[in-house]
């Protein structure tokens, strides 16, 4: 990319495509193609044809998505599968037939068999069950890693992929029933120590253990590769470290300042046992995450704390 190419990044207001914009106008890219979701609805066809063909693009990041926790997955399943094909099968068709020169495509670690051997390396992809409480998005998000290969393969389009692990940060969704673990946490201790509460409960046992991964850390390896890499594989971005849901309830706790219980209600779902990204080859690369989880979480509270009040 040079500094005169036309970016569009596709759902710049959203966790990673914000964090995306922050970063290209960091490095001194001006020429960024924007649309709100009011002036361009990704699931139109006719819109998006329109779009490409007057604005041409050199580049896309394609980070719009319909995204949500367990509660939302479970809740909306027909609005998750048919949002996230619909925009990813526009963007990436129309993209190839305007002419783009590279898009980078947004994939989920959710799309990984629910058992894949831990640490999951790119090669687990589509060799055992998916995590049921998330399948419709997963499936979604597969048929797009599958749809920028076989662009690849027929047309030479240069699409890459990248899969990342959990993501948190700035402009992240805190709504307690829509939100992913992290930001849902983060509101309800918060709530919790505002209130004077004694305890607050936590979904599940607290034994899974997930990656986190700040989602500028994210922007910052969507640009390095899209700039350096062309291959075919989707490759995955994580930090290669994971926490128990009780080590991550209990360091937020530590930074919101609330000294009350955490409660675990058992008898809501934990969903995939364990989600840990091998990242060896992302590291090979030359890439590796340098926010850590407590300055990120830190950060990221200080951030939600200054717009709840």
């Amino acid at each position: 990319m040079n500094k005169g190419d036309r970016i569009y990044v596709a759902g710049h207001r959203g966790l990673v495509g914000s964090a995306i914009v922050r970063r290209l106008e960091t490095d001194g890219f001006d020429h960024l193609v924007l649309r709100t979701r009011s002036e361009l609805d990704l699931r139109r066809q006719d819109q998006v044809d329109r779009f490409f063909e007057q604005e041409r693009p050199d580049y896309v990041f394609l980070a719009a998505a319909k995204v949500g926790g367990i509660y939302a997955n479970n809740a909306y399943p027909a609005d998750f599968i048919r949002d996230n094909l619909l925009i990813q099968t526009h963007v990436i068709d129309a993209a190839h037939r305007a002419g783009v020169e590279k898009l980078l495509f947004l994939g989920s670690s959710c799309i990984y068999p629910k058992q894949a051997p831990q640490p999951m390396t790119e090669e687990c992809l589509l060799t055992g069950p998916l995590e049921a409480t998330n399948r419709p998005y997963a499936l979604a998000k597969i048929a797009g890693l599958e749809m920028v290969r076989s662009y690849r393969r027929q047309f030479g389009f240069r699409g890459i992929a990248v899969m990342p692990t959990n993501l948190y940060g700035p402009h992240d969704n805190f709504d307690p029933e829509t939100s992913h673990v992290l930001p849902a946490l983060l509101r309800k201790i918060h709530e919790a120590r505002a209130a004077g509460a004694a305890e607050v409960e936590v979904w599940g046992t607290g034994q899974p253990r997930r990656e986190f991964l700040h989602v500028d850390d994210l922007a910052d390896a969507c640009v390095f590769l899209m700039q350096r890499y062309e291959g075919e594989l989707a490759l995955n971005v994580g930090v290669g470290d994971d926490v128990t849901i009780r080590e991550l309830a209990e360091l937020i706790a530590g930074v919101v300042g609330f000294e009350g219980k955490l409660r675990f209600d058992a008898s809501k779902p934990d969903g995939t046992p364990r989600k840990l990204l091998d990242v060896s080859r992302l590291h090979a690369l030359g890439w590796r995450a340098r926010i850590s989880l407590e300055k990120g979480v830190a950060d990221t509270y200080e951030w939600f704390r200054r717009r709840a009040t």
